[in-house]
């Protein structure tokens, strides 16, 4: 029994095994010290994502759950864009003297790529967790290349010192969501998450497992940049060099929001009787988050830090769809199913999120990255088809229609009002005003400026190309929102409102006994 249900684990897990082959295939190609050998790293590593995507998409239906192969498949081909937009990085950071004799430490090709498919097979690994120990174990597998990428992507002093806080931050996060889910598996007695839903059912949460989701959700606030665990972020998305912190706004993402719908399923949701402390925390996470981030993002003069702290913002959008859950009847429409709309805004969020990064690192200043406002000013009179990119994809984040940012806040608010929180919605609605604020300023900057001329705009072909397949991606989306729709909700039809309705154990009831005869007591 026990080799069949590994057989059949190990049968779900072949596009995770094709990456992790590719990812340790490239590190050992990279140490090459012929130049082109050392330049298939990039082809290799893309190649190996589009495999994994098409495996993904035919997996068996019997053998994974439909999130799992929708969450996949989008990683692969978003991570794919990634990797396309990051291929010049490596070079950048460990640009060498012409002619200079080849150095194996200075050969940093093969250990990019290598850690950026590691790091995506950790969020492949989180959509596919079913138990606490794997689910723990692929967050930090996301997590932990992602502070080498940070550290080794650009030649400035800010990315060391980025690097050391990202890392001990996400240490203290990673034991806090450990301990979290210690907590859980000490009030269960299990790690398996269906097992831990079937005691919660019958026995009701107890203060011990209440207190363990509540310190695991804090800590796996850190991966998605909510607060209160996002004061990481700006710092670090301005230190990272900037295909980088695109892959930081996705994929840690993507993996920590994963990790809250697996654990909020394993609770039957917020709305049973015994989690309305959980359901309080989304609520008041999803408020927190939103106006943090958008109103720190109109007192910065640094783009990066703007797109920072819009991916804070971005995270309370998509906490309202948790908040929402999957909806209360079985077969719930798309447009009342809060889980089915993060799983969209996700994919949405992580394709138009590329595009802005994309035109923002082909800019330079004196030959280090643009970063500020200053460094856009009169984009379009210089290379308009960039402006036009930068343009819509910030649009699209602001949620004009009928871009498919619109489409997605359009069904988070929507799931939102479905399952009663109508006060939320109107502060998801609110805040959405708010950051159209900043991303206005952004393409006011390109379009109403006269150009710097101190500002170069190199000619990165793989740059530009993401930055293209972005904007592609962000109007055949906006076209095509109900097929994603669609997908997102068949991805979430495994999950349903479960209530914890646990009825007390009655006493059997006890035969009344035979009558006896009282005996007179004396007078």
């Amino acid at each position: 029994m026990i080799e069949m249900s590994m057989a059949t684990k190990i049968s779900t897990l072949w596009p995770e095994i094709v990456v992790t082959a590719v990812a340790f295939a490239v590190m050992i190609i990279g140490l090459s010290p012929t130049e082109a050998v050392r330049r298939a790293t990039y082809p290799i590593s893309a190649l190996g994502l589009l495999i994994a995507a098409i495996m993904a998409a035919t997996a068996s239906p019997a053998a994974t759950s439909s999130m799992a192969v929708f969450m996949k498949v989008s990683i692969c081909l978003v991570g794919l864009a990634l990797l396309v937009g990051a291929a010049e990085t490596p070079d950048e950071a460990n640009a060498s003297l012409p002619g200079a004799k080849f150095n194996p430490a200075d050969a940093s090709r093969g250990e990019f790529f290598g850690f950026l498919l590691l790091s995506l097979v950790g969020a492949m690994l989180c959509a596919g967790a079913d138990d606490l120990v794997w689910l723990f174990l692929a967050l930090e597998l996301t997590s932990l290349p992602t502070y080498v990428l940070v550290a080794t992507s650009r030649r400035n002093l800010k990315a060391p010192e980025a690097a050391v806080k990202y890392f001990f931050l996400g240490a203290m996060s990673a034991a806090i969501f450990l301990y979290g889910f210690a907590l859980i598996y000490g009030a269960t007695g299990t790690t398996y998450l269906n097992q831990i839903h079937v005691i919660f059912a019958e026995d009701g949460i107890s203060t011990i497992g209440l207190a363990g989701l509540i310190i695991a959700v804090i800590g796996v606030c850190f991966k998605i940049a909510a607060v209160p665990m996002h004061t990481y972020v700006a710092d670090v998305y301005q230190g990272a060099a900037t295909p980088v912190t695109a892959f930081l706004a996705f994929v840690p993402k993507a993996a920590g929001f994963l990790t809250l719908i697996l654990l909020l399923d394993a609770v039957g949701w917020i709305g049973a009787h015994d989690t309305a402390a959980l359901g309080a925390l989304f609520w008041v996470l999803a408020v927190l988050t939103m106006f943090v981030g958008n109103t720190l993002a109109l007192l910065q003069s640094n783009v990066k830090r703007v797109l920072a702290y819009s991916s804070i913002a971005h995270s309370g959008y998509m906490l309202i769809g948790l908040v929402a859950g999957p909806g209360t009847d079985v077969g719930t429409s798309p447009a009342r199913n809060g889980v089915a709309a993060v799983l969209f805004y996700m994919v949405a969020y992580g394709v138009m999120n590329l595009g802005a990064f994309a035109v923002l690192g082909l800019l330079k200043r004196s030959g280090e990255e643009a970063e500020s406002f200053d460094d856009l000013r009169g984009l379009a009179r210089r290379r308009p088809l960039h402006a036009a990119i930068m343009a819509l994809c910030v649009l699209s984040l602001a949620g004009i229609p009928p871009l498919v940012g619109f489409w997605g806040k359009l069904y988070i608010f929507g799931a939102a009002i479905s399952a009663g929180y109508i006060w939320l919605a109107v502060l998801g609605l609110l805040n959405s005003a708010i950051g159209a604020f900043y991303y206005l300023r952004i393409i006011a900057t390109c379009y109403l400026t006269d150009p710097d001329e101190a500002v170069s705009i190199e000619a990165l072909p793989s740059r530009s190309l993401a930055a293209v397949a972005s904007a592609i991606g962000v109007i055949v989306l906006s076209l095509a929102a109900g097929g994603l729709v669609e997908a997102s909700h068949h991805a979430a039809d495994a999950f349903q409102y479960r209530p914890h309705v646990h009825t007390p154990v009655q006493a059997k009831p006890v035969a009344p006994a035979a009558a006896q005869p009282v005996a007179e007591l004396p007078r």
